[in-house]
């Protein structure tokens, strides 16, 4: 193909294009998901330097020789993917005329039009050498020059001016790349074991190996990394566990390229799916070929992060610390430590006695001023797992050293990570390794299971910390309570162990702990804490965010299941840390508030005894009486209280709500007449950190249909809900309220609409249009939740009980109150779970009598009714 035949028509636009398409569709043709891309990569950098060259031929004829066309970064090095970027720069020999201005913007508006999006600069050698004095990723982008065309003088002398051992020493290109990457590592919470991984930027991505790369080369002037065999920094096997690496990130980034004809770097869950069938993933009993995928993937960016990290800290110790005094410190017969790192005495010491691979990580943990591990102590800990077999695990020193990790005063977190990160964890548990790397797509959990759990154990320790007092004050006084902070990690480290194993995790884990504890001779009144602590680490937020735990009945219950404070208090810190290691953006005040009450309630429960429950007339008689004497210090009399007390289930309001609820409640009631009926009130900030809107006015069957419509049209995210009916037929609901940021409404402008809005549609019945607030995630889209409806049993026996899990969607809940309206069903109570986006609300109802649906088929009528609508809904 002459592309310079391409100027002599009337359009070289369109044939330009039209080429580069053609070009990138026969590569896609060619490419197989099974072999590395590599052929290709050149293939399409040879082609646009073919491109280049006719169009500087073209635009610059006059003086083609005179100045250089250079590719840089990725281009440079011929690995461009089918959307990477063009890096190109413009070596000019002196500062540019007009024509030569003017020459330089016709040549870049036209790769533009083409198609190309150059990344282009245009400098003299000075100018460059003066920027990338600079700016290390100037420098960076420079290293990976290579001629396309042009005055090969010019290119020469900049080439050599970039090797000035001046211009960037060593020492301080290293530790400009090692912050570039922590910083880059920040970015993505330290870890790449997320559901939607970055490919090239994430830890243990493309970048890493690019890393790697651009330190040996500024070092070594060299052009390949195969001579990191050549130094004797990696063995050839190490080598070829690099480049296979690299080639599955290169295939998964080609793929990705392809499948979604733009330079996109993300694994999101729009393309899991076709990835993992073009990469030949099929479902399987209890693993589906998306969680193979990338559990594939994720064991390839292990490898990455293990060898990046060897091979940065063995040029470290070689060149950046070669001038240093070398200080050994005697630590063991098997360990030295040389400045501040530690190493193997001799290349047999974990041969000789492999329990040494234990002892290794627990000397880091005892000894705080140990920085780390040597790099060549680490590639002989990944040459040794072997050694970690079933007389190992068997060994009862081996127990003891395991169980001491979680028995130091610090260092457990860091150490666990390290032992994940070097795979000693899997091979001293092969239950460990069931989890390691292995995804959960509930859309709530946004890491892979064994970076969870740790990072479950770190919010543990933080618990103990003064430092990380501030965060959660309340965490941190109980756990100064527990009396064995070991058996609250090692419940930790064992609660999701059996995911991914088909069953009730909760139920198969107690099992696999069970095992455990009994193999690491751990006595059995510590034994059965950690083991039930595994069953019931879901007990306390499922009743925290599912029952309502005003009501005396539920506490006792739990209670009952707690047993003790001391359970409690360790189920209470696991719970929270759980929650908070699950993602980020679950945990709230709203959380916070309604875990530390059912701790408080539970406690006082447990301190009571069971054989002695609190008697509802106790609760009902304080409530009444601590908001009767906050009413008297507001100016409110007794006559009018209660006037305004009369018509209410006395039963159902003052056990259920506060003393400072109820006092606000009837103030407003009071001090107001029927014509400004319905109220609509805000809390701005109550004691639970979210907002209270209080409604009261007239019976209406649709007030929850409009209530919940208008909130969500508003773009409000409902915590949880409670509708009473009076004697009188007068409604009482209140709606606790957060941003959908997870923040309370700060801005009393805010409130107004809200209050506003919301009570005209109550005055006008009108159930306002979805506007698009909640619309359904685009995670939500690939991986639906499949709607599932059951009815609970109520201990109270006055409710019907109806739980509801599906996927969070635009006016869920105006579609489940108008469902309820459709059946003359009344909502007392409602309590709201959105986590990620899984939907899983409970609704307490009644029929028109105010009794229990008892009627079987009403009941099948209903759950079959409202699963078509919800999954209708889902389709549309």
């Amino acid at each position: 193909m002459r592309f310079a035949d391409f100027f002599t028509e009337d359009k070289p636009v369109p044939a330009f294009s039209q080429a580069i398409t053609t070009h990138n569709e026969q590569l896609i043709e060619k490419f197989n998901p099974q072999q590395s891309p590599k052929k290709l990569l050149f293939e399409r950098a040879d082609f646009i330097d073919e491109v280049l060259r006719s169009c500087w031929q073209h635009f610059f004829k006059d003086s083609p020789d005179v100045n250089s066309l250079i590719a840089t970064g990725g281009y440079g090095r011929r690995e461009l993917f089918p959307h990477s970027d063009i890096d190109i720069a413009i070596l000019l020999k002196q500062a540019p005329n007009s024509q030569l201005q003017q020459a330089l913007s016709n040549f870049n508006n036209f790769l533009w039009d083409i198609g190309l999006k150059p990344g282009l600069s245009v400098r003299t050698v000075e100018e460059c050498i003066t920027e990338a004095e600079k700016d290390q990723t100037i420098m960076t982008s420079l290293m990976e020059m290579r001629l396309i065309c042009g005055n090969e003088s010019l290119a020469s002398a900049l080439e050599q001016a970039l090797k000035n051992d001046q211009l960037w020493p060593s020492e301080d290109f290293f530790m400009a790349k090692m912050d570039e990457q922590k910083k880059r590592y920040a970015k993505f919470h330290d870890t790449a074991y997320n559901l939607e991984p970055n490919i090239k930027e994430g830890p243990g991505g493309l970048r890493d190996l690019q890393i790697i790369s651009w330190v040996f080369k500024h070092h070594y002037h060299s052009k390949t990394l195969r001579e990191l065999i050549k130094y004797q920094f990696i063995s050839d096997e190490e080598y070829q566990e690099l480049i296979n690496a690299r080639d599955v990130l290169w295939r998964l980034r080609f793929a990705l390229h392809s499948l979604t004809n733009r330079p996109e770097d993300r694994l999101l869950f729009d393309y899991q799916r076709d990835l993992a069938e073009r990469f030949g993933f099929i479902n399987a009993r209890q693993q589906s070929d998306v969680e193979q995928f990338m559990q594939f993937f994720f064991k390839t960016v292990v490898k990455i992060e293990q060898l990046n990290e060897m091979l940065l800290q063995l040029f470290s110790e070689r060149f950046i610390k070669q001038n240093q005094v070398r200080k050994v410190i005697p630590i063991t017969a098997e360990f030295s430590a040389i400045n501040g790192y530690l190493q193997v005495n001799h290349d047999d010491v974990f041969n000789d006695n492999p329990l040494t691979l234990l002892e290794i990580f627990l000397l880091q943990q005892q000894m705080p001023s140990i920085k780390g591990i040597r790099a060549s102590t680490i590639r002989l800990i990944r040459k040794s797992l072997h050694l970690i077999d079933d007389d190992f695990r068997q060994n009862p020193q081996a127990n003891r050293l395991f169980l001491s990790f979680f028995r130091q005063p610090k260092g457990l977190t860091h150490q666990l990570r390290l032992m994940n990160r070097y795979g000693i964890l899997a091979a001293y548990l092969p239950c460990f390794a069931n989890i390691v790397a292995r995804m959960q797509y509930d859309l709530f959990h946004i890491y892979t299971v064994d970076q969870h759990t740790l990072f479950l154990i770190r919010n543990l320790r933080r618990f103990a910390l003064d430092k990380h007092n501030n965060e959660l004050p309340f965490c941190n006084n109980i756990f100064m309570l527990i009396a064995k902070p070991e058996l609250l990690y090692l419940a930790g480290f064992f609660h999701d162990i059996a995911k991914g194993k088909g069953g009730d995790h909760s139920v198969l884990g107690e099992i696999i702990t069970a095992d455990f504890c009994k193999q690491h001779n751990i006595p059995d009144s510590d034994a059965k804490l950690i083991t039930w602590l595994v069953r019931n680490h879901l007990l306390m937020s499922i009743t925290a965010q599912k029952k309502d735990i005003s009501d005396p009945q539920v506490i006792h219950d739990f209670a009952r299941r707690a047993g003790s404070i001391k359970n409690l208090n360790y189920l209470y810190l696991l719970t929270v840390a759980d929650i908070r290691a699950t993602n980020p953006s679950l945990w709230n005040s709203w959380k916070d508030s309604l875990l530390k009450d059912l701790y408080i309630a539970t406690h006082s429960a447990l301190h009571r005894g069971l054989d002695n429950p609190v008697d509802l007339t106790e609760i009902l008689t304080r409530n009444q009486k601590e908001a009767l004497n906050e009413l008297h210090c507001l100016g409110l009399s007794e006559e009018r209280v209660y006037q305004c007390w009369q018509y209410l289930d006395e039963e159902d309001y003052f056990i259920r709500y506060s003393p400072d609820e109820i006092a606000w409640h009837t103030m407003a009631i009071a001090t107001s007449s029927p014509e400004e009926f319905p109220l609509v009130l805000l809390r701005p900030q109550n004691q639970r950190g979210s907002v209270e809107i209080f409604i009261y006015g007239p019976n209406k069957k649709s007030l929850f249909s409009i209530c919940t419509a208008t909130l969500d049209s508003l773009g409000l995210t409902i915590l949880d809900a409670r509708i009473i009916t009076t004697e009188n037929q007068h409604i009482l609901n209140s709606f606790q309220i957060l941003e959908q940021s997870g923040e309370a409404i700060k801005d009393i402008s805010r409130e107004i609409e809200i209050a506003s809005i919301l009570r005209q549609n109550l005055l006008e019945n009108k159930i306002p249009e979805q506007t698009g607030f909640h619309r359904l995630s685009r995670q939500a889209r690939y991986f639906p939740i499949k709607t599932r409806l059951s009815f609970l049993p109520d201990t109270s026996e006055r409710f019907t009980v109806l739980e509801v899990i599906t996927t969070d969607q635009a006016g869920l809940l105006t579609l489940i109150g108008q469902t309820f309206r459709k059946f003359n069903l009344h909502i007392h109570d409602a309590k709201i779970t959105t986590i990620g986006s899984r939907v899983e609300d409970v609704f307490y109802l009644t029929d028109d009598s105010a009794q229990p649906i008892k009627d079987e088929e009403t009941l099948n009528q209903l759950k079959d009714y409202l699963y078509n609508t919800l999954e209708n809904k889902q389709t549309d």
